[in-house]
């Protein structure tokens, strides 16, 4: 494989194509739960940019948490072991919780999420995820809000990495590894 330094993402999704699902996502959001608060909880590190543009759109009241995993490291493919970085703030008693994922690859990591919440006692679970992977889901994950779906590529960009690189990137891009070549 090339350089993470001179890699060159293919773009899949662009910009303006993004920006409009997550108004779409955002009405979606708004209409399930007609003013009432929800509690927002972001998958770090990949959902942070999918999130903060999303929970913008949204006119509800809106709690902000943050929880960290990890099953890539700087790996192409996910470990199968999720980690816990960063632990949520708030108790979720009796409270209407979205999750926001950037990616639902094998839905190993969020069917550990909804586990781990179900013992919060929450008012109610959805989940939101910017992209999935139909073809590589090993388990079955309810996904109530889902912005695009794509294929095996390694995916990039709009928050999602390769080894902390092409966060930054404003549209979601692919590229070539040794795993998908």
């Amino acid at each position: 494989m090339k350089s993470v330094n001179t890699i060159k993402p293919k773009v899949l999704i662009p910009e303006i194509k993004i920006q409009t699902r997550l108004r779409e996502l955002a009405h979606d959001i708004q209409n399930d739960f007609q003013g009432e608060e929800i509690t927002a909880i972001c998958i770090l590190k990949g959902s942070f940019i999918f999130f903060s543009d999303l929970i913008r759109l949204l006119e509800i009241p809106v709690r902000c948490e943050f929880l960290g995993l990890s099953s890539y490291g700087d790996h192409t493919v996910s470990t199968g072991e999720v980690k816990v970085t960063l632990d949520l703030n708030d108790p979720l008693e009796d409270r209407n919780v979205i999750i926001f994922e950037d990616i639902v690859d094998t839905g190993l990591t969020l069917k550990f999420i909804l586990q781990q919440l179900q013992n919060r006692k929450p008012k109610s679970v959805k989940t939101c995820s910017l992209l999935v992977k139909p073809q590589s889901l090993k388990v079955k994950v309810p996904l109530d809000y889902v912005g695009f779906e794509v294929g095996n590529e390694f995916i990039v960009g709009y928050g999602l990495d390769y080894a902390q690189k092409f966060r930054g990137l404003p549209y979601i891009g692919a590229i070539e590894t040794s795993q998908n070549n």
